[in-house]
């Protein structure tokens, strides 16, 4: 099970797509994440009850039980979940420089001009209010 102490283990491309629809409806049955992907990627009931229990494990989403049925609901919010794997990207592959993932980004027209200046409005609105850590 997850311990809040072990950082989580990232999503693989077919967590994510299972956890779009989480995040979407709040709270889903394996039945309903399976008709929701169906014509993207088409399962069976049990591979899906699969991907939930692995996220179950991971922390991303806990379970109640209504009658015989499982319920699932996220416990992380995607933008969490978007921080850390930002994070992870730049550990990974910019030696844990911010700047220079940024610095990358606008070479590569990843960001344009007024999405820096917006940035640089929120990082300086940052600057007033307390840090809240990232999951």
């Amino acid at each position: 099970m997850f311990s809040a102490r072990k950082p989580r283990k990232p999503l693989s491309e077919l967590e994510h797509l299972v956890m779009e629809i989480v995040w979407q409806r709040g709270s889903v049955m394996a039945e309903e994440v399976r008709t929701s992907l169906a014509e993207r990627h088409p399962m069976k009931e049990s591979t899906v009850r699969t991907i939930l229990k692995r996220l179950e494990e991971k922390g991303y989403v806990k379970h109640r039980v209504e009658g015989r049925t499982n319920v699932y609901s996220g416990m992380v919010a995607p933008e969490n979940v978007a921080a850390k794997a930002v994070r992870q990207i730049i550990e990974r592959f910019c030696g844990g420089s911010v700047e220079q993932l940024l610095v990358g980004m606008v070479a590569n027209d990843v960001v344009d001009e007024r999405e820096l200046q917006r940035l640089a409005q929120r990082i300086a609105q940052r600057k007033v209010r307390p840090r809240r850590d990232v999951e």
